[in-house]
């Protein structure tokens, strides 16, 4: 009785000495008082639990506001970068201290793959044109890599850490839908102001809808799941139109591509469509477009829909490289892109450095309304060209490399799997990467905790998947004597 007196005294005497310290700052104009709970909430869970803490950080990315300066053209997500950076030297402390990593996962194709990416990275961070700007890059990349990815395949050996994941990135991102929404209606609905409603929270249109397009196939996928309620699959159904209908309401043309693409490949599956009729198909289309180029461009120039709110207009738009805007600067982003190639294509500019590099590559024929002289208006806007010109060809292919094997790895436990969930999960993480690769062509934004959370969270399910629970799975489902 007297040790819980004391307790409960010290409780309220730690509770007034805050309140007074609150007061006396907030007084004095010291208004980051207010984060302190915070900052012993995460403290603690450093401590105490490192997988609360990795789920408190997905939980943030959605709400994370990015904190930049105009001068020096750096920025930073709060609160979710500062932590992640964090985690990360506590995952380098621990691999020093305890002589290695997980063997298992280090010797999968896809670990094997990223480590080569980041190697090469690292080594074009050395012979950058701006090696400052290039080691942020490389940092910030790795931050996202270690915890989501190498961290993330120690935190989904526990099976249910999968869906909390998913679900701690959804729910507070429907939060963000509905702020997003509802300043759109206030505005319109206009094709215009779906640009920037979702500000503060995510940069432009183009990094919310991809953020969310990775989300749709798993909910969707879910929904199929036989063993849950009713209730809950009404859930499911409810978040998933939220999604859907944010995804129309964003007017992000890349991103109802890839939601094409991602059905378009499940169909693939659903009529088991052999793989060597897929990569035939493939080779044809590829060199039927090499081989009609011209032809195909007159076609494509013949186009002058621009950018609408009237959704038809707006889908025909995407064709149009005779006037619209935004696919003409594209254009401009790519040739550019290509020109800084030919110059460095073996280490390339650096990482992180095209957008300070890219205007004198630009030519005057291919420059739009919203093209700048100084080149500072964004990156190359394409996950595979943009490492090109930064990190030359090894740095693109390696990308492109991780991609292939994680669709590959993605198929074959699809294919192999016998848990009906599981599979479901797999074909849902699958196809939302598969939204983010078609994206990837027209956008980058893994540079960003918005879409890298996601990303790497995604390979490192479908890795955990093959190396822990697919064995589990098999074993449970092996016919016995």
């Amino acid at each position: 009785m007297i040790i819980e007196r004391n307790k409960l005294s010290i409780f309220y005497g730690i509770s007034f000495l805050y309140l007074i310290l609150s007061a006396f700052c907030l007084y004095n104009e010291f208004y980051w008082i207010a984060a302190l709970p915070l900052l012993i909430l995460i403290g603690t869970l450093t401590v105490v639990s490192i997988d609360s803490l990795m789920m408190l950080i997905v939980f943030f990315t959605p709400l994370a506001i990015n904190l930049s300066d105009e001068n020096s053209g750096s920025g930073m997500s709060i609160p979710t970068e500062p932590l992640l950076f964090g985690l990360m030297v506590i995952f380098f402390i621990k691999l020093f201290h305890e002589g290695g990593f997980d063997k298992k996962i280090l010797k999968h194709p896809i670990t094997i793959l990223i480590i080569i990416n980041l190697g090469w990275m690292a080594i074009t961070s050395l012979t950058s044109t701006m090696p400052l700007v290039s080691l942020k890059y490389f940092i910030s990349r790795l931050w996202f890599v270690v915890v989501f990815y190498f961290l993330g395949t120690q935190l989904f050996k526990n099976y249910p850490y999968i869906k909390k994941f998913i679900w701690m990135y959804i729910l507070p991102l429907l939060g963000v839908i509905g702020y997003t929404t509802y300043r759109h209606i206030s505005f319109g609905l206009t094709e215009k102001s779906a640009h920037w409603v979702m500000s503060p929270f995510y940069n432009d249109h183009t990094a919310y809808a991809a953020a969310i397009a990775m989300f749709v196939p798993i909910m969707t996928a879910l929904l199929f799941h036989k063993k849950y309620s009713a209730r809950f699959k009404f859930v499911i159904l409810i978040v998933n139109l939220i999604l859907l209908s944010a995804i129309i309401l964003s007017y992000t043309r890349a991103a109802w591509i890839g939601l094409v693409i991602a059905l378009l490949v499940y169909l693939l599956f659903l009529f088991k469509i052999k793989g060597s009729i897929v990569f035939t198909t493939a080779f044809v289309c590829i060199s039927g477009y090499f081989i009609f180029q011209k032809e195909i461009t007159m076609k494509l120039e013949k186009n002058r829909q621009d950018s609408s709110s009237d959704y038809k207009a707006h889908i025909q738009s995407m064709s149009n490289i005779s006037t619209d805007a935004s696919n003409l600067e594209r254009i401009n982003r790519w040739k550019s892109a290509f020109r800084m190639f030919d110059k460095k294509p073996f280490f390339g500019w650096g990482p992180g450095t095209y957008s300070f590099k890219y205007a004198p590559f630009q030519h005057a024929k291919d420059m739009t309304i919203i093209s700048t002289n100084s080149g500072n208006k964004g990156n190359a806007h394409s996950e595979y060209i943009g490492p090109l010109a930064e990190s030359g060809v090894l740095g693109s292919l390696s990308f492109i490399a991780i991609a292939i094997m994680s669709i590959f790895t993605a198929s074959r436990l699809y294919i192999k799997l016998k848990n009906a969930e599981m599979r479901l999960i797999v074909m849902g993480v699958l196809l939302g990467l598969i939204t983010y690769y078609v994206h990837g062509m027209l956008n980058n934004f893994l540079d960003t905790d918005k879409a890298s959370v996601p990303f790497w969270g995604f390979i490192a399910i479908l890795v955990t998947i093959d190396v822990y629970h697919h064995q589990t799975d098999l074993e449970k489902h092996k016919p016995t004597a």
